[in-house]
């Protein structure tokens, strides 16, 4: 096996690696019922948001930008509708690679997007499901904070978490246990700025975030949107920070984990669950 892999696996094992899962965790993922694979990154979502045609080239440019139009145009409410009918109301295949995470039980999983894969693996564990939220007028954090029980979520504020309990951290939202999304470029700029002021992530992830490394799965690092949500939830990083599995990086994607002293693996989700069923045999022979 690949040392790199090595490493990734025994970060993982002792909870000092910490997943960050992008669109590309969910390829495979199908609807059983027509056999259409779920919207998951920005041109796959733009279509589904708009009847499966194209919008204009400026809108193409990045899921938040045509999802801003729509909301200007037919309110908030449209994209809640559309992306609780798209992750909450339509039946999906499982994914792979969350079904191996959820196997593994790790303590913190940052999940980039607004499925409920990784809740359905967790939903026999107790568990603490973070929420992004963006555009709250008189609230001070732009997060909400669950207690999942083994049967059902319920509200709960950060002074008052089981800090002993696995955390699933939704920066992009879920429609479980009710909808919140950043979605639309307001909602970016809103949640983007919360992040670095500090108010976007709770005190207890900040503490136990501190120089741990993470592992980049299915998400290309192309827009800015993406890139300022990462580097500031992954702050207080080791050093070096993690890996990157990008297949056949850009020169941009180079430049910028280079900045952050995360390596560059190149390989994608469906290398990464090879390399865990071999690592899996390993364990299993020793």
């Amino acid at each position: 096996m690949n040392p790199r892999f090595e490493n990734i696996f025994t970060g993982l094992a002792d909870g000092s690696v910490i997943p960050y899962l992008g669109p590309g965790a969910l390829n495979g993922v199908i609807c059983p019922e027509s056999g259409k694979a779920i919207p998951a990154d920005s041109d796959s979502l733009i279509l589904a948001m708009n009847n499966g045609q194209p919008m204009a080239p400026k809108l193409m440019y990045e899921f938040p930008r045509a999802a801003m139009n729509v909301e200007l145009k037919r309110g908030r409410s449209a994209i809640t509708k559309f992306l609780d009918a798209t992750y909450r109301d339509t039946p999906w295949s499982i994914s792979s690679l969350h079904e191996w995470l959820g196997q593994q039980k790790l303590p913190y999983i940052i999940d980039a997007n607004r499925d409920t894969q990784l809740q359905k693996q967790y939903a026999a564990t107790p568990h603490t499901l973070i929420v992004g939220i963006a555009r709250m007028s008189g609230k001070e954090y732009r997060f909400r904070i669950y207690k999942y029980d083994g049967t059902s979520y319920s509200a709960v504020e950060h002074e008052a978490v089981d800090t002993s309990l696995p955390i699933l951290f939704k920066p992009l939202g879920s429609p479980l246990p009710e909808s919140n999304y950043i979605a639309s470029d307001a909602d970016f700029v809103d949640y983007i700025t919360e992040l670095m002021g500090g108010f976007a992530i709770p005190s207890f992830v900040k503490r136990s975030r501190q120089n741990k490394r993470y592992l980049l799965l299915g998400l290309r690092l192309n827009r800015d949107t993406d890139r300022m949500v990462f580097s500031d939830v992954i702050f207080g990083a080791d050093k070096p920070a993690g890996w990157a599995l990008i297949p056949h990086p850009t020169d941009k994607e180079k430049r910028y984990l280079d900045r952050l002293n995360v390596e560059i693996v190149n390989a994608d989700v469906a290398d990464f669950l090879t390399a865990a069923q071999a690592w899996n045999g390993s364990l299993a022979a020793a």
